[in-house]
């Protein structure tokens, strides 16, 4: 059996272990892709799914404002309290991590093994969610930036 196909197996396992089903299922289609169609799509997969993964989670936070939840009274609210205003801090150091992680990624791949077994654990044993990737090759490439 081919190491990809095992080690997609072990975290689908660990999704399932863990009660995640966002990784049993992630791993679960990528080991039903790699088994049946082979590795020809995972370049593909590869170079779009992050983006198109970024661009739904985006979406995601943006549908309060689509559905009118959330309107310009709601914006000018969140800027006179203090928890307001340590949520848009903590919003643009977050975005800006997530864009150092994403360049440090495209520049050190293999640390990506690392922060996957981390995201894995944290997700299958601490009830983590799966987006904290990027976010922590941002930190580890601010960390390495200062050394």
């Amino acid at each position: 059996m081919n190491q990809s196909v095992i080690i997609l197996l072990v975290v689908a396992i660990l999704g399932l272990i863990g009660k995640n089903g966002t990784v049993a299922a992630a791993a679960g289609i990528l080991l039903v892709i790699r088994l049946f169609i082979g590795e020809r799509p995972v370049p593909f997969l590869e170079e779009y799914t992050l983006k198109a993964g970024i661009t739904v989670i985006t979406m995601a936070v943006l549908v309060p404002f689509a559905t009118g939840e959330v309107g310009i009274q709601s914006l000018l609210n969140t800027l006179k309290s203090s928890a307001g205003l340590i949520a848009v801090l903590v919003g643009v150091v977050i975005a800006f991590l997530g864009g150092k992680g994403v360049t440090f990624l495209t520049d050190q791949p293999q640390v990506l093994v690392g922060l996957l077994m981390g995201t894995i654990i944290g997700v299958a044993f601490f009830k983590g969610v799966p987006v904290g990737p990027l976010i922590g090759a941002g930190i580890v490439a601010v960390i390495l930036s200062a050394q």
